[in-house]
């Protein structure tokens, strides 16, 4: 694929269909690209090859992006990213790992703090044996217009954290770093997203109003063994965010 726009494996699940994985993994390819990416996506038959599914089940993919605006296609010229299409997509969830990675993908981030901290009272449930995790504070920006649309803070669990290069984090998502580059095994993360008003901190660092509504979004990722590697605390500006729940019937 010299050339051309190269997105990241993925790893199929059966249970859920695999148009929604394949699109969610190329969104968050495409928001995450860096900038002298190539814009040309490879052919249907080379893309349908890469993710192990039919040309039928890559056209339904891309068919999403395209209704998105991430994507643009043109008959026998190829299909190429739109580079000035904008991350402004709900907070969609659908029980894939790479549907997180998506969501979190495509912001500038930056890196606020990072460092071991005493495990916050209300966490301390899911690390039972820890007095101290690693903790990381970031702030995202909109790729584009540079305004502040979400903040974020991670407890994960300090033998995971050994595994992470704090540098990472300004490049991907969290989970993609500890799936991908720390090499952890996400059996499961488990979300919960609820309505709040913004309070002092978030209003500094997001530049919204006092008491504005803000989506707090929390996800707990498990490893195979089933215990909890890292739990993310996202606020998300409510202006720029909505959430939303597909829910496929069998």
């Amino acid at each position: 694929m010299t050339g051309l726009f190269a997105p990241d494996s993925l790893q199929l699940n059966r249970k859920l269909p695999l148009w929604y994985q394949v699109s969610q993994s190329m969104r968050a390819s495409i928001l995450g690209r860096p900038p002298d990416a190539p814009l040309r996506l490879p052919t249907e038959e080379q893309l349908a090859e890469h993710y192990g599914v039919s040309v039928l089940t890559l056209r339904q993919a891309l068919k999403e992006l395209e209704e998105e605006g991430l994507i643009t296609r043109h008959r026998r010229r190829g299909t190429f990213i739109e580079a000035t299409a904008r991350h402004t997509a709900p907070v969609r969830l659908l029980g894939s790992v790479d549907a997180i990675v998506a969501q979190q993908s495509g912001d500038r981030t930056t890196l606020l703090a990072h460092g071991p901290a005493p495990v916050p009272a209300d966490l301390a449930g899911y690390f039972p044996d820890l007095a101290e995790a690693m903790t990381y504070r970031r702030l995202r920006h909109d790729g584009t217009t540079g305004e502040a649309t979400n903040w974020a803070d991670n407890t994960v669990h300090p033998e995971a954290a050994a595994r992470i290069d704090p540098a990472d984090l300004e490049r991907w998502p969290m989970t993609k770093v500890l799936r991908d580059r720390a090499g952890i095994r996400i059996a499961r993360i488990t979300d919960t997203v609820t309505a709040t008003l913004a309070e002092p901190e978030t209003v500094e660092l997001l530049g919204v109003p006092l008491l504005s509504p803000i989506l707090h979004y929390t996800g707990v990722s498990y490893d195979d063994g089933g215990r909890v590697v890292d739990v993310a605390r996202i606020r998300y500006r409510g202006d720029r965010f909505s959430f939303s729940v597909t829910l496929e019937a069998p």
